[in-house]
């Protein structure tokens, strides 16, 4: 079965009694849910969780600002970022006709 998820183009396919997942040729996956009659399933569903959509937002780090005469410089926040998950299947702006 192939599908695109986020842009992406994915692949699940039957490997003995078990699934792998490929991307562009790449192993992602291998070997998963053996003897399970919703391997398939489960496989996509996999890959929704590893590549999740949305954006990862960075706060101020106001705690720790840097003066430089009277300007207050605030550095990004870096340990205490977010990922905003969107519930669709791709980042990419619509297209338009």
């Amino acid at each position: 079965m192939k599908f695109t998820y986020n842009d992406m183009e994915f692949s699940v396919d039957k490997a003995g009694k078990a699934w792998d997942i490929t991307r562009g040729g790449a192993l992602v996956a291998a070997s998963l849910f053996a003897d399970d009659k919703d391997g398939e399933a489960k496989a996509a569903a996999l890959v929704k969780t590893i590549f999740p959509v949305g954006i990862k937002t960075v706060p101020p780090d106001t705690a720790h600002p840097t003066m430089v005469g009277d300007l207050k410089i605030v550095p990004p926040d870096i340990n205490h970022s977010s990922f905003v998950y969107w519930n669709k299947d791709s980042v990419s702006q619509p297209k338009q006709l």
